[in-house]
């Protein structure tokens, strides 16, 4: 992770923001929201230090100073005093905060390990009920659930003394005390038994717990790495070279090495790996992944170009104006990542529940002891009656609770095309009430299609010709549309196909054909060549009219004696089919719905009333979605955003659910935490519908998980619950939850 200076998170005003600069570094060994409360702590006692906030899905901290931070050596000294470990920064440039690196076993291994050991303990018990006792002997038993045991539940162990040494609890505490008290309960057993056949042993019910809880850490661990792509994804956009003319030659530097004033050659098709102006040259620029332009867009000497962009057909000599953490693509990085470590995790319940939970449990077992054994003077039996205190609080169910549902949400939610990459937001979505849609290639196709063709003579299918024989063959998306056009309105007849044709950068293309010299291109390139809208009223207005409502114009002139208008093209985007329904089914799930968009208000507004969307903002920049994000969780909202493109992703990641469309770029996919893979707006309703349902599960999980120790453990303190019985009322809490879980896999969804 790059120690770099964090932008205002959207939606807070400079005033409310913490005065001094925030840099970040990666931290080692945390677990949960506790963790995370103890290095703020920590980090907070360091002279200097305003803010401290911790981003557990990166697992770094950003630390929020009067001046420049503190010595790292001071901050990693705090750091290692609460238990944890906070690394150096990556070298300037790195754009992703790295997580730690997997030390040992992987964490999908040490899961199949687990499982491969504590099959032969686990599948025996259900013979039992039938009478069968198929359970390996006690000294199998102990070499199969040991490794479990403290090696690949050694993470517990040091976790949980953490959380012990900090007067805290957390998970790791719970899982560490209940198979801990399971497998001591086992070995005291088996060696003080005298009696014949197979002693009462649970061994099984630790190795098991160990298991389940690992898996759970381990699709938690894929969640957090899975929250940096999106950062990786954004720098891969930016070269890591530039053309650079240095004393009159070109030379290939570093992107590192460039400085403002340094003029860089951008050839035909590479993307551009600075922000400038442009010295020399026409092209078209292909901006869409950075403004949401969904037309490449002519840019010519003076105009302004964006690094990351891509450049179309000409060669263009660019002044840098902007490099490094202050180009407009490192700027969105930066706010992905500001507004990703500003999002709080919400499954920080069963943590917070866990850390009065120890303490009460604890207490009861130790004044369970100390009763018993004076009030009998049998120690052997308070000892055991603690023990069953201790197993039947053993945190299993409660650790299902939330991971389990979560898995079959996410199953069922994957078998109808939306792909949740992040359990927070399965469990957040359930709770938004609005939903900010993107308008290009969310709400429409994304694809200009040709709205209508008119001719000055009335001769619309010989202007359509006309057209597509000087677009043959080109790749412009205008063209495809237009060779799209003629092919539905006729088929294809023999005709001349035109000759020289050229593109002019910035303006349109020149051809020959039938012996006219043809022009089609932009307003600016008819003033140029004489042929003025001007001199046709009737296409002047039909055009200001298109463009009134976000359309894109292009005419047709012969210039082959006098300049002369033949007609004009009008392009367009279509809404797509089923948007008006997807909306529909939205607000009849309460949710208020807001188009935000970087086009025309002309434009956003008739999409919008296509759609049923009566709240638009149109003409927003990228970074200003953001704020209009902030602004809609005004008051406590959740707010969901659903877009496709990179100028997307601040607004993604700042929203409380991100939702990307699957025909969008890689880019919007990585930054949200929902991707809809067929591309379908309806889906959208569905992603909140089964969120909606996977958090009743989650909440009736919780309930019943607590109704068991609520029940059980007053009952085992009474000396009424032995510790066979204890492990069974655990065993039946996990099948209950689990079984209830499972219940999800019925959902279908509505779209289709």
């Amino acid at each position: 992770m790059t120690a770099i200076e964090l932008p205002v998170p959207p939606g807070l005003a400079a005033d409310d923001a913490p005065a001094g600069r925030t840099s970040a570094w990666p931290v080692d060994g945390m677990t949960c929201a506790n963790c995370a409360g103890r290095v703020e702590k920590a980090l907070l006692k360091v002279p200097g230090v305003l803010e401290a906030q911790v981003n557990l899905a990166t697992e770094s901290v950003a630390v929020t100073t009067l001046g420049p931070p503190p010595a790292f050596a001071a901050l990693a000294a705090v750091v290692e005093h609460a238990g944890y470990t906070l690394r150096p920064a990556a070298p300037e440039g790195t754009l992703a905060p790295a997580l730690p690196p997997a030390r040992g076993l992987s964490e999908g291994w040490r899961v199949v390990v687990a499982a491969l050991l504590s099959a032969p303990l686990a599948l025996p018990m259900l013979g039992m009920p039938f009478g069968h006792h198929w359970m390996p002997s006690p000294l199998w038993q102990l070499l199969l659930a040991a490794p479990v045991q403290f090696w690949l539940g050694a993470r517990f162990y040091r976790a949980g003394w953490q959380a012990a040494r900090a007067l805290s609890g957390n998970m790791d505490l719970l899982v560490a005390l209940g198979t801990s008290a399971a497998f001591g309960l086992s070995v005291v057993t088996w060696w003080r038994w005298s009696a014949p056949g197979m002693p009462p042993l649970y061994f099984e019910a630790s190795a098991v717990i160990i298991t389940l809880v690992l898996l759970g850490k381990w699709l938690e661990a894929r969640a957090k790495r899975q929250t940096t792509e999106a950062l990786r994804a954004l720098g891969a956009l930016r070269p890591a070279t530039a053309r650079v003319l240095r004393g009159g030659r070109e030379v290939t530097l570093p992107l590192a090495d460039v400085r403002v004033g340094d003029a860089v050659r951008v050839r035909p098709g590479e993307r551009l790996p600075v922000d400038g102006t442009v010295l020399e040259g026409d092209s078209h620029v292909d901006e869409s992944l950075i403004t949401g332009e969904s037309l490449p867009v002519a840019r010519g000497v003076g105009d302004r170009v964006i690094g990351g962009a891509v450049n179309a057909e000409g060669l263009l000599l660019v002044r840098t104006t902007a490099v490094g953490a202050e180009s407009a693509l490192s700027r969105i990085v930066r706010m992905v990542e500001s507004a990703q470590a500003n999002k709080a995790p919400i499954q920080r319940l069963v943590d917070q529940v866990s850390a009065v939970f120890v303490p009460v449990v604890l207490a009861v077992a130790l004044c369970t002891l100390l009763g018993w054994g004076l009030a009998t003077g049998d120690w052997t039996r308070a000892v055991l009656d603690a023990v069953a205190v201790l197993v039947i609080a053993c945190p299993c169910a409660l650790g299902l609770a939330t991971p389990t549902a979560i898995m079959v949400g996410t199953g069922a939610a994957a078998r109808r095309g939306i792909l949740i990459k992040d359990a927070t937001a399965l469990e957040l979505a359930h709770s938004v009430r609005v939903v900010a849609f993107d308008k290009t290639g969310t709400l429409t196709e994304g694809r200009p299609q040709l709205q209508q063709s008119l001719s000055r003579d009335g001769d619309s299918a010989g202007l359509l010709a006309a057209v597509a024989a000087v677009q043959a063959g080109s790749e412009h998306p205008l063209a495809r549309a237009v060779q799209s056009a003629a092919a539905t309105a006729a088929p294809p007849a023999a005709q001349p196909a035109a000759t020289e044709v050229r593109a002019v950068a910035g303006r349109g293309v020149a051809a020959q054909w039938q012996g006219r010299a043809l022009r089609l291109g932009s307003t600016r390139f008819m003033d140029e060549l004489g042929a003025s809208p001007t001199t046709w009223p009737e296409g002047l207005a039909r055009a200001a009219q298109a463009q009134a409502q976000g359309s894109t114009v292009s005419w047709l002139a012969d210039t082959s004696a006098a300049p002369q208008l033949l007609g004009l093209l009008v392009f367009g985007d279509s809404v797509k089919p089923g948007a008006a329904q997807a909306v529909q089914r939205l607000k009849a799930l309460g949710v208020r719905c807001v188009l935000v968009s970087g086009d025309n208000p002309g434009s956003a507004a008739a999409v919008a009333a296509a759609v049923g969307i009566d709240d638009v903002r149109a003409e927003v920049l990228p970074e200003h979605k953001a704020q209009i994000v902030a602004e809609l969780q005004q008051g406590g909202q959740r707010v969901a955003m659903v877009g496709d493109g990179i100028n997307d992703a601040p607004a993604l990641a700042a929203a409380d659910v991100g939702i990307a469309m699957g025909s969008g770029t890689d880019v919007a996919m990585q930054a949200a935490s929902i991707t809809l893979m067929r591309g379908d707006v309806g889906l959208v309703a569905d992603a909140l519908d089964i969120s909606r349902r996977t958090h009743a599960k989650i909440r009736q999980n919780l309930f019943w998980a607590f109704v068991f120790n609520a029940v059980g453990i007053p009952l085992a303190a009474a000396g009424m619950l032995s510790p066979v019985i204890a492990g069974a009322a655990m065993a039946m809490s996990s099948f209950c939850v689990v079984s209830n879980a499972l219940l999800l896999r019925r959902w279908k969804g509505a779209s289709g």
